[in-house]
């Protein structure tokens, strides 16, 4: 994305959130403005297990995007045990939320991809952001097809670009992972003249995955690790000779300029959290598939209770 779009969305982001702020009255907008006021997860004030800290934290996530939604709400329970009030704001593009969290509507976008995939966004905007730590090492952008299909390399597609219709499916159109594809893989595998990069959304993607798993179709697909979609579908990444995807990166908790000072006893604990591909991946299954939508918050205690000894300490619990 251009810096002068970027810019752009600054100011989108910060009208978007605050309309969203004001406007709610506890249902759920999808109108245009890109974020919607969902809910204010927690009454408490103070009167959780941690007790004696207390403030609201604004957690802005895109719903779309799993890691982020299966983070947020592993947070939302534990910043509320600690006594914290927790927000949640969903936000529909990466670069409004990355605005938002840098003018401060925003606290906390809980699953970031800074280094490669949201590299231009931290750029843009780093400066006032807080780099809060990273749970997750190995994070990487793909693309993939159905195991039944036979090519195994990006390098195979531009001769077979009949085979799948010429389309790359993909998800959102601000998405990290949309440039990466557009910019750098496609170009570098001489693709730009034989392809179209399809977008809209994670959940289109899926949808036409499926529908091409189900007839046994060739299709090619957008995909990143970590994400449950890898283990509920039969797909296999393209190998990269080229690198065009970029090297794998770390999944970091971000948090808006100044956090640490007004949430010292989150920003702590947040920054001791790691989890590995096993313990993430079994997160984000309970949250998105054994539960699902509107049962988020349930996931989440069933996989505490699953997985007692993974998250570190809270403040006075020792």
């Amino acid at each position: 994305m251009k810096r002068r779009s970027v810019a752009t969305l600054a100011t989108l982001a910060t009208a978007s959130l605050v309309l969203a702020a004001c406007g709610s009255d506890g249902g759920t907008d999808t109108g245009s403005t890109g974020a919607e006021d969902t809910q204010s997860a927690s009454e408490a004030d103070g009167a959780a297990a941690g007790g004696d800290v207390s403030g609201t934290i604004t957690m802005g996530f895109l719903p779309a995007w799993t890691d982020g939604l299966s983070m947020a709400y592993l947070l939302q329970n534990q910043l509320e045990e600690m006594g914290y009030t927790v927000e949640m704001q969903t936000v529909s593009e990466a670069a409004l939320l990355y605005a938002g969290v840098a003018a401060g509507d925003v606290n906390m976008y809980p699953s970031a991809w800074p280094e490669v995939t949201h590299a231009d966004y931290m750029e843009e905007f780093g400066d006032d952001i807080e780099d809060l730590g990273t749970y997750y090492g190995n994070a990487k952008l793909t693309i993939a097809v159905p195991d039944y299909v036979e090519i195994t390399s990006l390098d195979e597609l531009a001769d077979n670009a009949d085979m799948f219709g010429g389309k790359i499916i993909g998800i959102e159109p601000g998405a990290g992972l949309t440039r990466v594809t557009s910019e750098e893989m496609m170009p570098a595998y001489g693709l730009e003249d034989s392809y179209e990069l399809v977008t809209s959304s994670t959940t289109a993607m899926l949808s036409e995955l499926q529908g091409a798993v189900d007839d046994e179709k060739p299709i090619v697909v957008t995909l990143w690790r970590p994400f449950w979609a890898n283990s509920s579908f039969p797909v296999r990444d393209l190998e990269d000779p080229k690198g065009a995807m970029g090297e794998p990166e770390g999944l970091h908790f971000l948090g808006n300029k100044g956090f640490a000072e007004e949430f010292p006893e989150a920003a702590d604990w947040i920054g001791q959290l790691k989890l590995d591909d096993d313990q993430y991946g079994s997160l984000e299954d309970m949250v998105v598939n054994e539960y699902g939508e509107g049962k988020e918050a349930e996931a989440v205690e069933a996989w505490l209770e699953a997985n007692p000894d993974v998250l570190p300490a809270l403040p006075g619990s020792e």
